[in-house]
């Protein structure tokens, strides 16, 4: 098995600029950054090389139409698209398109056995990247494609997507609702009082994807007591079920008790256990194999610790 963990680091991401005083800032990727160099970890890792996704790539699950708008968007100076939310810039086309593209490549190289593991610190985010349409600071939903190529050119059978950023990933989940070789899992805010106002647990899967769609809300003020519980009841036993052939984690950290989008209340630690519950999983079943990708994540100084614990966790 190999022993290195892959690394997605490029101030190419910091290109993407939604705006003055957007949250999802470029500042991100810097805070970052600076967290893994004090800690080791960019030495500790094997650095993977970034590209862009080719269009046909990216059509495997987004609209033509609305990779047209989007680059016609982008190169016309326009200041968001489709949402407020979806603050873009010149760069912005261009951007999206190396995080796929280097998702992608971190995706082959842990098949290939290059690496055993990688955290992909990229922007802007993806869950909820809709087919047709961005939505929530998203435009390409980053790894619904991962999960896509895993299945199609690699020939899995069984890929987990375990989302654990604060806000539902409501485009992941509509891109998979109706197939069961993707186990979605997703813990987020209550749907009532939190974006995007989807992740009922009612929403379980259509067709022959009924029951591998997981949606577990979490009501405003919880914190470590529920989330254990969730993972204990709810979580677990639907992986254990599952046997995934290899996890993907939708890696947010607005569910924080800093952070100044969502009203839960994790700490460190808590993201701790769920780091090496996942790789547990990933051991267990995947033979290692596990890829995290960042989503949200606002308060700059936790951003920059949590993604080093969770790094230097995939490093064991």
């Amino acid at each position: 098995m190999p022993t290195r963990t892959g690394l997605v680091l490029d101030s190419l991401f910091q290109r993407h600029d939604p705006g003055h005083g957007h949250p999802e800032r470029p500042d991100r990727l810097i805070a970052i950054e600076q967290a893994l160099r004090e800690r080791g970890l960019t030495e500790a890792c094997t650095l993977l090389p970034r590209r862009p996704a080719t269009r046909d790539e990216v059509l495997q699950l987004h609209e033509s139409e609305y990779l047209d708008r989007l680059e016609h968007a982008c190169r016309t100076g326009r200041p968001f698209i489709d949402c407020l939310d979806s603050g873009i810039c010149p760069d912005s086309y261009d951007v999206a398109l190396h995080a796929v593209g280097a998702i992608l490549e971190a995706t082959d190289a842990i098949v290939a056995g290059n690496v055993r593991n990688a955290f992909c610190a990229v922007r802007p985010p993806g869950h909820h990247a809709l087919p047709e349409k961005s939505m929530g600071f998203c435009l390409f939903n980053n790894v619904a494609i991962a999960a896509d190529r895993l299945i199609r050119m690699h020939g899995l059978h069984r890929v987990l997507i375990l989302d654990w950023d604060v806000h539902h990933g409501n485009a992941t989940q509509a891109m998979f609702e109706s197939r069961p070789d993707v186990l979605y899992i997703s813990l987020h805010g209550d749907p009532s009082c939190l974006y995007p106002g989807t992740g009922w647990e009612t929403e379980a899967g259509t067709g022959d994807g009924e029951g591998f769609t997981i949606n577990i809300p979490i009501l405003p003020g919880s914190g470590d007591a529920e989330y254990r519980r969730a993972f204990d009841e709810r979580i677990t036993p639907a992986v254990e079920a599952y046997r995934p052939e290899f996890v993907l984690i939708s890696t947010g950290y607005d569910a924080h008790r800093l952070d100044p989008l969502a009203p839960i209340c994790l700490e460190e630690e808590s993201f701790r256990w769920m780091n090496q519950t996942a790789l547990a999983y990933a051991d267990r079943w995947a033979g290692g194999r596990l890829l995290s990708v960042l989503e949200g994540g606002y308060n700059l100084v936790v951003l920059g610790r949590c993604v080093a614990e969770h790094v230097e966790a995939l490093c064991r």
